[in-house]
């Protein structure tokens, strides 16, 4: 097999090989993926993302999310604003649309950061509430479910195209999450597993924000958890649908529309470009 071209890009710390499949198909099996994603043997990344040719008109790519265990993932808000930025510099246009399997996210433009980065926004859909959607095994009020384990109790259950519970804490960085976080993932509760968000309020517009992802662990920043806390935050009465959410990597901006839907915004950026060697193929 011949080598392939891919990018590393990342999201405030939040780190993916991107591979483009539009022209030839690979063929990933799940133990190819995990190879790729490996940080000693491989590339490493918190997600491996393949670039495919669009199903739906209005899209402009099609985007397929594997975690580092090999299964594949329905959403990545930061994986979204990457593939976004690579679209819009092929394209030359301020605005893409990125196709998922949870659906269209429509992505723009929306500055620069302070040190040059570029900033990319995207409407990551609308939350969905329902426990049949996020979902959990069982009905129940996804404002306050009946789940936890040890001082995380009582989360929000949202759907981002992803299932996310959000446990709100007096202090973040206290909380044991390397230790609860798989537990809480593989909880019976949860019947395709959960991502797990602790959030801290800091102040009125502000949460402090860590996740364990499902199928990953802890990252610098997860972009579907930052969505889902603040709309977990203003279901609680804790903000106004509209909040800064600080990860380890940096900080999100992120605002619960009106019509349901939620735009997240933050920097970007390439680390490097590369070639995977066959041998991480075979």
């Amino acid at each position: 097999m011949a080598k392939a071209a891919f990018l590393k890009m990342h999201g405030l710390g939040n780190d993916f090989v991107v591979l483009d499949a539009r022209g030839a198909a690979f063929d990933l099996t799940p133990a190819r993926r995990r190879a790729i994603a490996d940080r000693r043997r491989g590339v490493g990344c918190d997600q491996l993302i393949v670039l495919e040719a669009p199903t739906e008109r209005e899209a402009d790519v099609f985007m397929r999310i594997y975690n580092p265990d090999g299964g594949e993932a329905g959403a990545c808000g930061n994986a979204t604003r990457c593939v976004a930025s690579v679209l819009m510099d092929e394209r030359q246009t301020d605005h893409v649309t990125v196709q998922t399997v949870s659906g269209l996210l429509d992505s723009q433009k929306a500055g620069t950061a302070a040190d040059g980065l570029p900033v990319i926004s995207v409407d990551m859909g609308p939350a969905r509430l329902d426990w049949r959607d996020i979902p959990v095994s069982e009905a129940c009020d996804t404002n306050h479910m009946p789940v936890g384990l040890g001082p995380l109790q009582d989360p929000v259950g949202t759907s981002m195209g992803n299932p996310h519970a959000t446990f709100f804490v007096d202090d973040a960085a206290a909380i044991p999450l390397g230790e609860l976080g798989p537990k809480l993932e593989r909880d019976r509760f949860f019947p395709e597993r959960a991502n797990i968000g602790v959030a801290q309020l800091v102040d009125e517009d502000r949460l402090r924000l860590r996740v364990w992802e499902r199928g990953t662990g802890l990252t610098l920043a997860c972009g579907s958890g930052a969505c889902a806390a603040v709309v977990a935050a203003t279901r609680r009465g804790l903000v106004k649908r509209k909040a800064q959410v600080i990860v380890d990597g940096g900080t999100l901006a992120v605002e619960w529309l009106r019509d349901d839907h939620v735009l997240m915004t933050g920097a970007i950026a390439l680390a490097f470009k590369g070639e995977l060697d066959p041998s991480l193929l075979a």
